[in-house]
């Protein structure tokens, strides 16, 4: 641009055959030199299907892995829970089986304490029975009297001997 200042004339004055002169007017105070610069080059525009897209992926692989880490917190629990089952399952058939081996032992015990059975273990370990006992026992006057006549018990039969090698 120069630095000449033109005038400016109203359409209604002009006339056809004068020609507008450049008159001189007051200095200006000087302006920066505008210069006409290259628009950048465009950026190529990503359709809108692509910007949507590029969006949603961190969101679908946050979903994806929040899916498959739920999966394994789940099979691990599960395997877990299903370990402690086993467990629990081995340990009530421990139980079952004591409390049929403390049944049976109680029987045993019950089943000792009848009179005939404590014969029996009597007779089977060498004792005899015994024969009348007597009794001592203070009469009015603080003085012990025996009542009853004592009588020793009888042996036991001597034992069938058998032969070495026999039946």
């Amino acid at each position: 641009m120069s630095s000449r200042a033109t005038a400016r004339v109203p359409l209604g004055q002009r006339t056809s055959s004068a020609r507008a002169v450049p008159t001189r007017t007051a200095p200006r105070s000087p302006r920066p030199q505008l210069s006409v610069v290259a628009a950048p080059a465009p950026r190529p525009r990503r359709s809108a299907r692509t910007a949507l897209r590029s969006r949603r992926a961190p969101f679908v692989l946050l979903v994806v892995a929040l899916l498959a880490g739920t999966t394994l917190g789940l099979l691990v629990l599960n395997t877990a829970i299903a370990v402690d089952s086993l467990e629990a399952t081995r340990l009530r058939a421990e139980n079952a089986q004591r409390a049929q081996d403390v049944q049976r032992l109680e029987r045993q015990v019950v089943d000792g304490n009848t009179p005939a059975a404590i014969a029996q273990a009597a007779v089977a370990a060498g004792l005899v029975p015994s024969g009348a006992a007597a009794y001592l026992v203070l009469d009015p006057e603080g003085a012990p009297v025996l009542r009853g006549e004592p009588a020793p018990a009888e042996a036991p039969p001597a034992p069938a001997e058998h032969p070495a090698g026999g039946n």
